[in-house]
């Protein structure tokens, strides 16, 4: 079975300083994930020159295939010396998951990867490697669909030094709130956001370290397929239809002319709700064989507000959840939580109702809308395809 990564990291910045001195970089390719989070020295420009540098060698190094050890003297002989400690330096966390569940997990200086197997804290055996003067940690293991792995940089260790907790956190209060925390099926973005949320309040707001969190879900791979709008050719009506249909994993339908034309070519009965779970959302229909019907133009520019919220880095509110059943947040949750990889069938005609002077020039935007949508699906980590039709 092949496998997918979904995953997310947010970080806090040093209070007051306008560049994070943490760095997460992740690369996919069609047989492997990469994630490198390093940790730079101290905090604002300096530290993030630091990281950035670390992180962007370490990934490019590693996905061309040089090894660790290569990646490292690279580090050590190209970071700049901090001018008042007389040192270069940056900690880093290395994760490689390949997609047949085989990882590959190097570690200097951060606070040790946490490993979640069914939900439950599983030890990682790490052993010892010298390179550079420096002791790496690496360690080669398995995971299989629904292991969790989250890494964090040490300001979300130090949380409330000075303020609430005279030590800060600890490393092991922050692995038994995870155990409290994680749910299950939660997804990565979501537990980010609630270990933050607790991270700024230890701070009081006035967080006094870089603080970053990354989390990881492994996942069969789900592709979800979005057909939207009607083609511009009625012709390619089946042609579409039929795509949408052999396609596997998640169907979606949005927008009411493209449902009927759905209904029409797989002669399965079109059924429109009349529940209005958010008055400002259109509500939903249902096609047998299709997992979600929804309107047009509204609920898509809906969703994608809600992706927007939900993914920003200033939202740090853990209880801002996608589990309203309106077709909005649905359509968002299918986007961001249940699926790998997305396809949108996008039909170009034009729907004379858009095109009304007294309707919101946005509702005549829907291809730059879908493009729009596509782009911050990308910015998730998502694989994105769109078909123009």
């Amino acid at each position: 079975m092949k496998l997918f990564v979904d995953a997310a990291w947010e970080s806090l910045n040093h209070y007051g300083e306008e560049l994070c001195g943490d760095k997460v970089e992740f690369i996919r390719r069609d047989d492997y994930f990469l994630m490198v989070l390093a940790d730079g020295l101290g905090s604002g420009v300096k530290a993030n020159i630091l990281s950035t540098l670390t992180s962007k060698i370490i990934a490019t190094m590693l996905s061309n295939g040089a090894t660790l050890t290569d990646a490292v003297e690279t580090i050590a002989s190209t970071l700049p010396v901090c001018s008042e400690r007389g040192v270069a330096y940056s900690t880093f966390t290395i994760v490689k998951i390949e997609l047949n569940g085989s990882v590959y997990l190097a570690e200097f200086d951060n606070p040790s990867l946490v490993l979640f197997h069914e939900d439950i804290l599983t030890p990682i055996q790490r052993d010892e490697l010298q390179i550079e003067g420096k002791t790496i940690y690496t360690s080669s293991f398995t995971v299989e669909p629904d292991d969790m792995l989250i890494t964090f940089s040490d300001g979300v260790v130090h949380a409330g030094v000075g303020r609430l907790l005279d030590l800060g956190w600890q490393y092991d209060n922050i692995v038994s709130y995870l155990c409290e925390n994680l749910l299950p099926g939660m997804s990565p973005r979501a537990i980010v956001k609630r270990l933050l949320a607790s991270v700024n309040t230890l701070y009081m707001d006035k967080p006094g370290d870089d603080s970053t969190v990354c989390a990881m879900r492994v996942k069969p791979s789900t592709p979800l397929t979005v057909m939207v709008g009607p083609p511009m050719n009625s012709e390619l009506d089946k042609v579409v239809v039929d795509k949408l249909m052999r396609s596997g994993g998640i169907k979606v339908v949005c927008g009411g002319t493209t449902s009927q034309i759905v209904s029409k070519v797989t002669g399965r009965e079109l059924e429109v709700l009349i529940d209005y779970e958010n008055p400002a959302v259109p509500p939903t229909a249902r096609i047998p064989g299709i997992d979600l019907v929804t309107e047009g133009v509204l609920t898509v520019g809906k969703a994608l507000d809600y992706i927007k919220e939900y993914t920003s880095a200033d939202n740090h509110d853990a209880g801002f959840m996608l589990n309203k059943k309106d077709g909005a947040t649905q359509l968002a949750k299918y986007l961001l939580e249940d699926c790998t990889e997305i396809r949108f069938l996008v039909g170009q005609a034009l729907n004379p109702a858009h095109q009304n002077p007294g309707m919101p020039v946005s509702l005549g935007l829907k291809l730059n809308l879908i493009k729009d949508l596509a782009s911050e699906l990308e910015k998730s980590g998502k694989k994105v395809t769109m078909e123009f039709f």
